[in-house]
């Protein structure tokens, strides 16, 4: 199914900048996103597909695999070849079970051929691309733990039936949910990168331009995604672009320190604060053509790098937004 074209998504500007981020620096760690039902969220997680760049992977290997010699044993890939294929973005429903995450034994052979075989998982099809994971809230907690140590450690080890199976499994964990459905688990909470909030349109002209898009792509889609595509070649090509730059962007000391003193006045935990408010300025500014990360790519990240990073105040009744925005201000004026 066709997806809608992430230029053509009105406004959730905070939210768009985030997903490029990722796309520039898969490093940083994947993007969080709550707000209300009917944002965008789904979609914009979706419309990301089309302007990731191609991967060099191995025709027929399970995990995506960018050489012949990184193919797994166990994959069923007699003549390795490298080809280009779209980056892949994998959906993990609610409700779904361990093995339909982590893999498991594949019964048909079993029955039909008594052969002990590995049948892969979600986290085999989205190595080295995204997984998605909307309600991401409501995700049962045994799910939750499995997922947490796979992104510690970048690898699925599957140890049961009688199977000894380790395959990569680095990818960009995005997370969407409504925040009146219940809170995240503070442990899956830091391993997002970047959070974001999205709210409705609030003005008339935007509600207008919505429904008219969205109205448009419905009636008829070849020449919607025709009258975008100007639009979201270019923005392909500025992602591109930016990985490429993405080496050479320098981070003086003095950004080190920035980034420092505003975790330190917000108290948050840990460094990770630190090294994504780094890696998400850095992409920023690779993106946008610049040599060296500046304090103005520090304050346009600095409030979806650390929101979700934040202890709570009960003696502050500001969102974690104005509390960041009020810091970053403070620190960097």
């Amino acid at each position: 199914m066709t997806a809608f074209p992430f230029t053509a998504i009105v406004g959730q500007d905070e939210m768009k900048t985030a997903m490029v981020l990722t796309a520039v620096d898969p490093g940083i760690g994947g993007v969080l996103v709550f707000g209300d039902r009917g944002t965008g969220k789904s979609t914009a997680v979706r419309a990301l597909s089309a302007l990731l760049p191609p991967l060099e992977m191995v025709a027929g290997c399970p995990v995506n695999s960018a050489r012949a010699e990184d193919v797994p044993d166990w994959a069923d890939v007699p003549s390795p070849q490298v080809i280009q294929a779209p980056t892949p973005v994998v959906d993990l429903p609610l409700g779904v079970t361990e093995d339909r995450v982590t893999g498991a034994l594949d019964i048909e052979r079993a029955l039909t051929r008594g052969e002990k075989a590995f049948e892969p998982g979600l986290l085999a099809r989205a190595n080295r691309g995204y997984l998605y994971i909307d309600e991401i809230n409501l995700l049962e907690d045994h799910i939750v733990d499995l997922l947490l140590d796979v992104a510690q450690s970048g690898e699925n080890v599957v140890e049961r039936e009688g199977l000894s199976i380790r395959h990569p499994a680095r990818f960009v964990l995005v997370g969407s949910g409504n925040p009146e459905e219940g809170e995240l688990r503070p442990q899956l909470l830091d391993r997002f990168g970047l959070s974001v909030e999205v709210a409705s349109p609030q003005t008339i002209e935007d509600r207008v331009a919505v429904i008219r898009r969205r109205d448009a792509f419905d009636r008829d889609r070849a020449a919607f995604l025709a009258s975008c595509s100007v639009e979201e070649a270019d923005l392909r090509d500025r992602i591109v672009a930016g990985r490429q730059r993405l080496a050479t962007t320098e981070s003086s000391d003095a950004a080190l320190r920035d980034c420092a003193a505003l975790c330190i006045a917000l108290g948050s935990d840990g460094l990770r604060g630190e090294l994504t408010l780094l890696r998400a300025a850095r992409a920023l500014a690779a993106f946008e053509g610049d040599g060296e990360v500046t304090r103005d790519h520090l304050r346009r990240v600095a409030p979806m790098a650390l929101r979700h990073r934040l202890r709570r105040d009960p003696l502050d009744e500001a969102g974690s937004s104005t509390r960041v925005v009020r810091t970053v201000e403070d620190v960097l004026a």
